[in-house]
């Protein structure tokens, strides 16, 4: 993944039924919603993939890694897929990630700017697959 940058989404912005937006603004790029009795937070990202990497060639078709690692190390989870931005003609693709934690959110979006994928490793004479962020 390449060229990540913040996507702020109508959403965050759009007026409920009591003039105020449904999501609150509480850090550069992350907002706060209500989800059931709590909280969750999100941020919504954009990049292009790579597929030199093994990675998708179009955003209709965003691949499985290095997205599952970045989920796993961030406590993060993917709570809107934009389907209409992440059309077949674009290479470049939007996702909502979201989190209870709020700090799992503000922490994933160390990743804009950088390059992140995935690279075959051997340890212990074994093969393994790491996730690499530059």
């Amino acid at each position: 993944m390449k060229n990540i940058k913040n996507y702020n989404a109508e959403k965050y912005n759009e007026k409920g039924l009591f003039g105020k937006s449904e999501y609150k603004k509480i850090d550069d790029g992350v907002y706060e919603i209500k989800e059931g009795k709590g909280f969750k937070y999100v941020t919504s990202l954009s990049f292009v993939q790579e597929p030199n990497y093994g990675e998708g060639e179009t955003s209709s078709n965003i691949s499985q890694y290095p997205l599952e690692d970045i989920l796993d190390k961030y406590y993060c989870y993917i709570s809107d897929f934009y389907e209409d931005l992440n059309s077949k003609d674009s290479e470049e693709c939007y996702l909502e990630f979201a989190s209870n934690s709020k700090e799992d959110v503000i922490n994933l979006r160390e990743i804009i700017g950088r390059h992140v994928y995935n690279s075959e490793i051997i340890e212990n004479n074994k093969k393994m697959v790491k996730l690499v962020i530059k």
